[in-house]
């Protein structure tokens, strides 16, 4: 009999979804944060730097540095600024969506020590001599020049000063200057080359008794303004050395925005259409509860305040293919039990718990390389990183537990208790359940295949690709981009085809030789070049001046200095190094040893696949592409794992493996009875990686390149190689030991919980 009152919870859950989706989402999507990729902006990494010997530099002085650094990003009127400290010595400052990005670069790096000295430099007064906030911009009588006053604190001090001066004549010039360096700065070479630094240099020709001093120059109005607003925010208690800054154009992030986000949504229904197709109900299923876990890790990460960016969108749709593995490992889990003759309600819950560990232990693994990957991130990979975090649980999540509930409404309902079709599953491959057959003795399309018995076939096309790697290597290198080899990336989006030799003429007028040009997007019209040197604040200034004159579109400029290059590389090194532990412990621990020792050599082997085709293509080596590379380790592992999750089962089954064949038998079985589920899972990811490969935004093309070429070979190495060499160190056991004893069975908290 047919229970209609589960159709309507089912049909109403779904209104109620759809209506919370609808009504919230657009003031979601409204209040999440973006990076600088996505709207533009500034990001800058400074290292501090103490003010003279005696200083140390401890964490209560990067505090005061970073309170007084948030004082001027007010005065600048950035709205949703990032400060962070990093290390020991370090401050990480991100403004997104600045305008003038010059003068926000300006307004942060200058130290802003007032003094007033006399012609031989001897210190008169400083800037604890000013009335703090007082200063103010205003215009000289009579000529309207913009001028700044400030308010001195002591009238009876500045008269004192004044007096001293006047007694100076013919050198009774007061000159007033701005971070003077000793040793370094001098009045009569600043006089006579017009330093900026020395403000002003006014003659004082009697003894003031008032307490205002106005500072002239040739100032434009603007100049004075910011000039008063960082006397009024308070000099840095230490000195900054800028060792990293990025700049992104305003254009350029929304191109990307656009372009990403279209591209996702086409990957993302093309996998829809292919699971309902596939996998008919439980496909639509799939659908519905992928859908309520894009609207969460929207939530989520509204709720936690993270900053979204460009690598963090793609690990949000990449986090659809996580999500659709775990619906996928389910319902073929499902069909297996009903094509052996459960019944339809049986099935469900049969393979929900069988299912679950594999589901489990790939999710985790994941989660370690993402949090590795976290730790030893910069910003923009950290947005990864969080987004890749919050995927993974919010698609444990719903297809744990949403899926199966959604799921298990239908089922109860009986509607569907003889209606294999589905469920994606013909009649004719339902065996009956007097016949006594369990899923390990159901035939697969892969029956005929002996991936045992051709293992050195897979081994040697293996080392032919590592010897030839190491040979590329060795003559190619990897193009390592600034990130790592320090110096400076500029961007550019001519709006127009453009060519190699008209960006570099440009280039050269503004005294940037170089020949490291690339030409990208649809109709070549955005040039990136790479420049040894590291540019100063003037020199980017003057080249975003330029390019916004000759193209109306604000480049991006990226420099790096040599000391965090090295920092990124050894980041980069113990990432993965780290990771790769990370999988061996947890998979020795919940499997064994020999099957966590040979998913890390498949990993190595795919890493080192990705980094050999990076060599030979040429194309740039970032931060991104270690973003990439610990994705596919995630991705690899999550694929080996539920292939040794089915060849541990098998090993219960059989109990004691007694011979090679034996041990042949189980791995071969495990890879015919994953191998669907392997192709089906590789499929959905390869859709939404070429979407963002042909579609997205140009600054993630190398990033998306990178996981489809890791997602090929991750896949080639879970089926070809892990499984394989596991095969051979069992066999060398069996020889050593005699006859194998099966895997115990595990602690209970892997099995299925109740929903």
């Amino acid at each position: 009999m047919v229970k209609r009152s589960r159709f309507v919870v089912f049909f109403l859950i779904i209104l109620l979804l759809a209506g919370l989706g609808g009504s919230t989402t657009n003031e979601i999507i409204k209040h999440i944060k973006l990076g600088l990729d996505l709207q533009g902006g500034f990001e800058v990494l400074y290292e501090v730097e103490p003010v003279n010997a005696d200083q140390k530099i401890n964490k209560e002085t990067l505090v005061h540095t970073t309170e007084a650094l948030n004082k001027r990003i007010n005065v600048l009127g950035v709205s949703e600024p990032s400060i962070q400290i990093e290390g020991s010595d370090r401050i990480r400052v991100q403004l997104p969506g600045i305008e003038d990005q010059s003068q926000a670069r300006e307004t942060l790096g200058t130290q802003a020590v007032l003094t007033f000295r006399d012609v031989n430099d001897n210190v008169m007064l400083d800037g604890s001599d000013l009335v703090e906030g007082a200063a103010k911009q205003s215009f000289k009588p009579n000529t309207n020049e913009p001028i700044v006053l400030v308010q001195m604190k002591d009238r009876k001090k500045f008269r004192e000063v004044t007096q001293k001066i006047v007694d100076m004549a013919p050198n009774n010039v007061l000159a007033i200057w701005l971070d003077f360096e000793e040793g370094v700065d001098s009045y009569k070479e600043a006089a006579a080359n017009k330093d900026p630094k020395l403000l002003s240099a006014p003659y004082v020709k009697q003894v003031f008794n008032d307490t205002s001093v106005s500072i002239e120059g040739n100032f434009t109005t603007q100049e004075a303004k910011d000039l008063a607003n960082l006397l009024n925010a308070g000099a840095l208690p230490v000195k900054l050395k800028e060792v990293y800054s990025t700049s992104v154009g305003a254009s350029f992030g929304e191109q990307a925005l656009e372009k990403t986000v279209n591209a996702g949504i086409l990957g993302i229904l093309l996998i829809f259409i292919f699971m309902i197709v596939y996998y008919r109900l439980p496909g639509i299923v799939a659908t519905i509860t992928l859908s309520v876990y894009i609207y969460l890790i929207l939530l989520v990460f509204n709720l936690m305040n993270a900053v979204l960016t460009l690598p963090g969108i793609a690990a949000l749709i990449l986090g659809v293919g996580m999500a659709v593995d775990a619906n996928i490992i389910t319902y073929e889990r499902i069909k297996e039990e009903m094509k052996v003759g459960r019944s339809l309600s049986s099935a469900f819950k049969a393979g929900n718990k069988s299912s679950f560990a594999a589901i489990l232990d790939a999710n985790v693994t994941t989660l370690l390389a993402a949090a590795v990957l976290f730790y030893f991130g910069n910003s923009s990979v950290k947005g990864f990183a969080t987004m890749l975090i919050v995927s993974i649980l919010m698609s444990f999540f719903t297809a744990v537990f949403g899926s199966r509930w959604l799921l298990g409404l239908l089922i109860d309902s009986r509607f569907f208790k003889d209606k294999p079709g589905w469920f994606a599953v013909k009649r004719s491959a339902i065996f009956k359940l007097s016949e006594n057959k369990t899923t390990h003795d159901l035939p697969t399309r892969f029956d005929r295949f002996d991936f045992v018995k051709h293992r050195k076939k897979f081994y040697w096309f293996s080392s032919i690709l590592i010897v030839a790697g190491i040979i590329i290597l060795a003559v190619f290198r990897l193009n390592l981009g600034i990130d790592f080899s320090s110096g400076t990336r500029i961007e550019i989006d001519a709006g127009k085809p453009i060519t190699k030799e008209e960006i570099g003429l440009e280039l050269k007028e503004l005294g940037i030789n170089t020949q490291d040009i690339v030409l990208s997007g649809v109709e070549k019209e955005i040039g990136v070049a790479r420049y040894k040197e590291e540019l100063n604040h003037k020199e980017i200034a003057d080249l975003k001046a330029h390019f916004v004159d000759k193209y109306g579109n604000e480049p991006n400029v990226s420099t790096v200095s040599s000391t965090v290059g090295k920092q990124l590389i050894k980041n980069a090194f113990y990432a993965l190094l780290i990771a790769a532990l990370g999988i061996i412990i947890y998979v020795s621990f919940r499997f064994e040893f020999a099957m966590g020792f040979t998913s890390v050599l498949g990993l190595a082997h795919d890493a080192f696949f990705i980094i050999a085709v990076f060599s030979l293509t040429r194309l740039e080596v970032d931060l991104t592409f270690i973003a990439a590379v610990l994705t596919i380790v995630g991705y690899s592992i999550n694929d080996t794992i539920v292939t040794f999750d089915r060849i541990r089962e098998n090993m219960k089954e059989r109990r004691r493996l007694k011979t090679e064949e034996d041990i042949a038998m189980v791995v071969n079985q495990g890879l015919r009875q994953t191998l669907t589920r392997s192709v089906n899972t590789v499929l959905t990811v390869v859709v939404t990686v070429v979407a963002l490969l042909l579609l997205g935004s140009e600054s993630i093309r190398n990033f998306s390149f990178a996981l489809l070429v890791g997602l090929l070979a991750g896949t080639y190495s879970s089926i070809f190689i892990s499984a394989q060499l596991w095969y051979d160190m069992k066999v060398r056991e069996l020889k050593k030991k005699g006859p194998i004893t099966t895997v115990k069975e595990k602690k209970k908290w892997t099995d299925e919980p109740q929903v």
